[in-house]
């Protein structure tokens, strides 16, 4: 669910970047380019005005090309900003001065597409998107001043321009935001959620152990004080053997900590329990707290040959897991005369090593695993 809501966050984020990019191409290739070639008389230097079409077009190519690849702008926008400035400016020279507030002035209206695609996703979208429309509002009227196009009628025709494009560029570049923010929203309440199952799933595994455990040490204790009860000598070595192996499954399964949320030290667990109920006294000591993340195939091989050697252990056996931060090893002491062993340390494909050593009626695996 919560990778759902994600790919629907990064939709929004894409596709409202794309509907950007489609408006400015749509406003550049329908109206600017239209005007320029109908009001092709209107100019005075016609082919400035191409030239700053094609100019407008690298500029847009660029920040499309940066929207595509990261749905954000340009890391670096000031000297494109600068560029679509100067192609506004070259726009009002290519003109007659009578043209100034008419069609042919495509840029003015238009380059404010251009600067949505580059704040398009920055963390100061709003200040710059606005410095900008304010820098490309300045320059037409400092151009209506040096012209002496500042009739009433030019005025107006000033304000509704640049009231209709700023309102249409910051009203959709605020709502896209507005879409984009609640999207991420959604992500990270999911994110939160996700969490909160994680948790009560990894209390009711903890709780769940802990009532297994407490049942374990509840049926070690009953069986023992039943054999006392009912007139076992507690001198007989028998009596004494299943006392001591009761004993060490009461200290393993006491300082056993039930918040290790490992598949290693689970299936170690569970093959430990299994050597127990026949009889053999294993002694585990308390495993680390800290495991850490394991490669494919690694957990299998370094448990392996140790699983091996406690399965054929016939009355006693000692289970260890040291680990640092790349590093696991798990040692098995046993007294297994049917465990084939190698006289030099076998490599597994995982990067595992497995060392064995015989002595005396005992045997002893150890795996090593050392990450990168």
């Amino acid at each position: 669910m919560t990778e759902e809501i994600e790919q629907v966050a990064q939709r929004y984020a894409r596709f409202t970047a794309l509907g950007a990019a489609t408006i400015a191409a749509v406003w550049h290739l329908g109206y600017d380019l239209t005007v320029t070639i109908t009001g092709w008389s209107t100019f005075r230097w016609p082919w400035l005005s191409v030239a700053a079409w094609v100019a407008y077009s690298a500029i847009f190519v660029v920040a499309l090309l940066s929207l595509l690849r990261t749905s954000r702008g340009p890391a670096r926008i000031r000297e494109l900003a600068l560029a679509t400035l100067a192609v506004d400016v070259a726009v009002i020279v290519s003109l007659r001065p009578e043209e100034l507030i008419g069609i042919s002035d495509w840029a003015w209206g238009s380059v404010g597409w251009i600067a949505i695609m580059l704040v398009w996703g920055r963390p100061r979208w709003k200040t710059e998107l606005i410095a900008f429309l304010a820098a490309n509002a300045g320059i037409m009227l400092v151009a209506m001043v040096v012209t002496g196009t500042f009739d009433r009628v030019s005025i107006s025709k000033y304000l509704v321009v640049i009231a209709g494009g700023v309102t249409m560029q910051l009203g959709y570049t605020w709502g896209c935001h507005i879409l984009r923010a609640r999207a991420e929203d959604a992500v990270v309440l999911a994110r939160r959620l996700a969490a909160d199952d994680a948790l009560r799933e990894s209390a009711q595994r903890i709780h769940t152990d802990r009532l297994r455990r407490y049942a374990a040490i509840r049926d070690v204790a009953e069986d023992l004080l039943h054999q006392l009860a009912d007139g076992a000598d507690p001198g007989d070595p028998r009596v004494r053997d299943d006392c001591t192996a009761g004993a060490l499954r009461l200290r393993r399964l006491i300082t056993e900590r039930e918040d290790v949320p490992d598949e290693l030290v689970s299936t170690l667990r569970e093959r430990i329990e299994a050597a127990e109920r026949r009889k053999v006294m294993v002694t585990a000591p308390p495993f680390g707290d800290y495991l850490p993340g394991l490669p494919d195939g690694v957990r299998e091989d370094l448990l392996r040959a140790p699983i091996r050697a406690l399965d054929g252990a016939r009355s006693r056996a000692r289970v260890t897991v040291s680990a640092m931060s790349t590093m696991v090893s798990v040692a098995v002491v046993a007294d297994n005369d049917d465990l084939p062993i190698s006289a030099t340390p076998v490599q597994e494909p995982s990067g595992v090593v497995v060392t064995y050593q015989r002595q005396g009626g005992e045997v002893w695996v150890n795996s090593i695993w050392q990450g990168p």
